[in-house]
């Protein structure tokens, strides 16, 4: 659900005048299956129901792609991303924990977490989800281009400078979050934690830099090599922070 709601946010900030309906339809369908696999590993929970709506969305948004409905199918992409959102705070547990004691005084009263960590972990999820989708789009995007070479380089730089803005807001959540579990408790794994940091977070950084030089060029097919390594170690560094945040009171 992360993915699936970084991904469609990643293609609502993407011109549709800048780049084809084809980008946007066939990458609607791996939402639409991102969802559908998330619908199919939480069935019966509100989850897998707000995961089987974003799914059949998804695939409404890319009929209207097909048929050059444009304006249509942003609409719907905005309601995708809100949807999947909301599935993403869904999925998290300590959301859900905060959810419930919102509605309940007494559980609020005993809920283990400072507001601090409450504020820190309904940021987690679509922190992680916009840095996870915009890394995947801008990589998609650039292997677009191999089939569209004539669109401009604005809409890739775009994405770029999305990617950084994600890294920096993920970075200030798990910084906050490293900060605040090191004063309150034990730091687990301190090397896991430092190869989280340097793999899912520094690398990607450099790597955006690195991008940016390469379609000064311009060399989209360079780029996009990058931004496939870029993608591999935001990916690990997401899957080691959730590792890392089990027994932790704030995430990493």
């Amino acid at each position: 659900m992360r993915l699936a709601f970084g991904l469609s946010l990643a293609m609502l900030v993407t011109s549709p005048v800048q780049v084809t309906s084809g980008f946007f339809r066939n990458h609607l369908y791996v939402v639409l299956g991102l969802a559908f696999l998330a619908s199919l590993v939480v069935v019966g929970s509100s989850t897998g129901y707000v995961a089987l709506v974003a799914a059949i969305l998804s695939y409404g948004a890319a009929v209207c792609y097909l048929y050059q409905a444009i304006r249509s199918g942003r609409l719907v992409l905005m309601f995708i991303v809100f949807v999947t959102l909301v599935g993403v705070l869904l999925g998290t547990p300590q959301v859900v924990e905060v959810l419930n004691s919102l509605v309940d005084s007494q559980a609020w009263q005993a809920l283990p977490f400072s507001p601090l960590a409450c504020l820190l972990w309904i940021c987690d999820g679509p922190s992680s989800g916009i840095l996870l989708g915009v890394t995947l789009g801008a990589m998609l995007l650039g292997h677009w281009y191999l089939n569209t070479p004539t669109m401009q380089m604005a809409p890739l730089r775009r994405l770029l400078g999305c990617m950084v803005v994600a890294l920096l807001l993920r970075m200030l959540v798990c910084g906050i979050g490293l900060g605040a579990t090191c004063v309150e408790s034990e730091l687990p794994a301190p090397w896991f934690v430092v190869l989280r940091w340097t793999t899912g977070l520094a690398a990607p950084m450099v790597m955006t830099w690195m991008v940016e030089r390469t379609l000064r060029i311009p060399n989209t097919q360079s780029a996009t090599g990058i931004l496939y390594v870029a993608a591999v170690t935001v990916f690990t560094g997401e899957l080691m922070s959730q590792l890392l945040s089990v027994t932790t009171p704030y995430p990493l």
